[in-house]
């Protein structure tokens, strides 16, 4: 079984960690029956449209191939932080699973959305929040060392108001630093904040990880292979009332 559901003032801990930090590591979400079939659901996918077989192994949209991995969206924990971040109408815009094997070479350090520009002079002002529009759970399913992939992040950097430029590896003095944690941990991030992805320098293990995009009702899902992509019915079928709305089926709103 999960771990219930947090108190209020520990989300709101994790919820002002992501406003001056730009990412919160949420300790024990999953337990081990969680990881277990996590990584035995990855062992047995196969690609799909986009996704791709090799030193990674990347397949998207994996929401859509089982109803296991429907409980992967709405984890106790993290997701009262995905709603108190980007609204109780929030939804769901990916779930993609990785397998990082010996040799993989991570992404340069990098910004995944800046939403727009704003001046310097307001976005270094300790009193304005920058609201948040899309936050990345990293779901891990290994005990993540320094040899195993860590992802490497840049606490304050969501507040910098663009993406690294090529060769910048520093942010108002402050390294990247690696997110070292057990199997079961979740890092939720924003997706303003600079962030990394590091080599596989093990021999021998290859890291599992399971990510979930959560977003704001109004920024549009994106479901590969898009005009071709079809609910899986058997996934519908099995779809708690939360997450039915995760995945797309909100009230009438305004762009509807």
């Amino acid at each position: 079984m999960s771990h219930a559901a947090p108190s209020a003032p520990l989300t709101a801990a994790r919820l002002r960690a992501l406003h001056t930090d730009g990412y919160a590591l949420l300790p024990g979400v999953l337990n081990p029956a969680q990881i277990a079939a996590a990584r035995l659901a990855i062992d047995q996918l196969k690609p799909i449209h986009w996704d791709y077989q090799g030193l990674v192994d990347h397949y998207k949209c994996v929401f859509n191939r089982d109803p296991l991995w429907l409980d992967y969206l709405d984890l106790p924990g993290l997701i009262e932080l995905a709603e108190a971040a980007l609204g109780a109408d929030c939804h769901v815009i990916g779930q993609t699973a990785w397998r990082c094997h010996p040799g993989f070479v991570g992404a340069e350090l990098h910004q995944d959305y800046q939403v727009m520009a704003l001046p310097p002079a307001l976005l270094s002002d300790p009193a304005f929040e920058l609201p948040m529009q899309i936050c990345t759970a990293h779901l891990y399913l290994d005990e993540i060392d320094e040899a195993l992939c860590p992802t490497q992040v840049i606490a304050g950097s969501h507040r910098a108001g663009r993406g690294p430029i090529a060769g910048e590896d520093h942010w108002q003095g402050r390294a990247a630093e690696p997110v070292l944690c057990r199997a079961g941990d979740v890092l939720l991030f924003r997706s303003e904040l600079w962030h990394a992805g590091s080599r596989n320098r093990t021999p021998d293990r290859s890291r599992y990880l399971l990510q979930v995009h959560y977003a704001r009702r109004m920024v549009a899902q994106k479901f590969s292979p898009y005009l071709h992509f079809h609910f899986n019915p058997q996934v519908l079928a099995a779809c708690t009332p939360r997450q039915r709305r995760l995945l797309g089926e909100h009230a009438e709103a305004e762009y509807d």
